[in-house]
């Protein structure tokens, strides 16, 4: 009865919970999430909430919907002043009651009285609601100090998580079915067992270059462009529809030729083509080749969440091919051959749950690694925009200024903190999920 019961899925997890390390790692990254989801929440310059002149705001929450939100108040002379909230210093305001976010601080804004790099030990300032520059409230501190033009450390951090986790789950997920599709290609059919007629063969040769050519190719200065204005993602979807386009008008033309010496099948030999494209991608230095194509566009964080994972499939992809060259002598897949079923059906409904264990353990050091490499990107100046607050960003202005320590032990600790858990989640995944368990 136990038997009949057993579920890998809650066993594994059972295995999980084990790894103490992981579990922690685990809980941990939870709370980053929910830091990366309500920082504009916890780290904002506006109020939460406020009263003024006897009508009641919400600055903060206003500007998430509409940031340039204008709202008016009579002032004691019957006179109407104007409030903008998103430029707004509410701080000058004299409010009759007000609700701070945790850190009050924006992470583009600079506090003039601070600037120069001021450190959390140091004596802060600010200018009051009577102009007068007095020594700043505890609950205004700059609890990690400021930067160069006195942007609060603290709110750069919380907002730079999101970018992080941002670059890690979207790169790693662009890289995720790049790798599984072609992994699974390679795996499954090898070099014989993918058929096709000649002409076929040869058309879709010629689609695939030709695919390329004009998704990517022809429209390389409309996706530059697309990724200085923020449009860039939907210009990549038109791509990519492009390919696919040109891809089925290649397969549909090759059938009018599918007759004599070009309609005979042959064998398509998938996995060699795959696996050599693996290793041409594997000898170049990564970090370079993301460099050199990050030149070549104008700097966007949608541009460098791409090319990290247009860059990192491979091992995703080795991993799913090894799966697979297991899993396709297995009696269910010869099975599922032998009552006739598709192999697209074969690959989707019986052999890819089964291959995905390992995948996953892939993906949770693939994430670590995509956010290292934003990190790097940021550091060296070449990566998102200079008006986004990353970590690596936010470092780069510590090595700018040696003695700000500041700048650099906190960024350095939360991109240790977030590597670190990634792969302990990883490690925890791996031996959680090992095939050898299933028995």
């Amino acid at each position: 009865m136990e038997q009949n019961n057993f579920s890998f899925k809650k066993y594994a997890w059972q295995q999980f919970k084990k790894n103490k390390p992981a579990l922690i790692s685990l809980y941990i990254l939870t709370g980053l999430v929910f830091i990366a989801l309500f920082a504009p929440i916890i780290a904002n310059d506006q109020p939460l909430y406020c009263k003024y002149k006897g009508e009641t705001f919400y600055p903060a929450f206003s500007t998430l919907v509409n940031p340039s939100k204008v709202d008016s108040v009579k002032n004691d002379a019957g006179l109407v002043e104007m409030l903008q909230f998103d430029i707004t210093d509410w701080r000058k305001l004299d409010l009759e009651s007000v609700v701070w976010a945790p850190i009050p601080y924006s992470p583009d804004k600079g506090d003039r009285y601070n600037r120069e790099y001021v450190s959390p030990l140091d004596e802060q300032r600010y200018k009051n609601s009577d102009n007068e520059i007095v020594a700043i409230p505890s609950r205004l501190r700059h609890i990690m100090g400021t930067d160069n033009i006195g942007r609060d450390l603290a709110s750069g951090l919380i907002h730079g998580t999101r970018i992080s986790l941002l670059v890690g789950v979207l790169a790693m997920g662009i890289a995720s079915i790049i790798g599984v599709f072609l992994g699974a290609l390679a795996g499954f059919f090898g070099d014989r067992n993918l058929l096709m007629s000649r002409v076929k063969y040869i058309f879709t040769l010629l689609g695939v270059f030709l695919a390329f050519f004009y998704g990517f190719g022809v429209r390389k200065y409309t996706l530059s462009n697309a990724f200085s204005t923020g449009n860039g993602v939907w210009e990549l979807v038109i791509s990519l529809l492009i390919i696919v386009a040109i891809l089925v008008v290649m397969r549909l033309l090759s059938r009018l030729f599918n007759f004599g010496w070009l309609g005979k099948e042959v064998s398509v030999p998938i996995d060699s083509y795959i696996s050599r494209g693996i290793e041409i991608l594997n000898s170049i230095p990564r970090l370079i080749l993301i460099i050199t194509i990050s030149a070549i566009f104008v700097r966007s964080i949608w541009l460098i969440m791409v090319i990290i994972g247009l860059t990192s499939w491979t091992g995703i992809a080795r991993f799913t091919r090894a799966e697979f060259l297991r899993i396709r002598e297995l009696e269910y897949i010869q099975a599922a051959k032998s009552l006739g079923f598709s192999n697209f059906r074969a690959i989707a409904k019986h052999a890819l749950p089964n291959a995905l264990a390992p995948v996953f353990v892939s993906i949770a050091f693939g994430v670590a690694s995509a956010i290292l490499i934003e990190s790097s990107l940021s550091f060296l100046g070449i990566g998102v925009p200079d008006d986004v607050v990353t970590w690596g960003s936010l470092l780069n202005l510590g090595r700018q200024e040696f003695e700000a320590w500041w700048l650099v032990m906190f960024p350095g600790f939360a991109i240790f903190i977030t590597i670190t858990i990634y792969n302990l989640i990883g490690e925890g995944l791996r031996d959680a999920l090992d095939p050898r368990l299933k028995s």
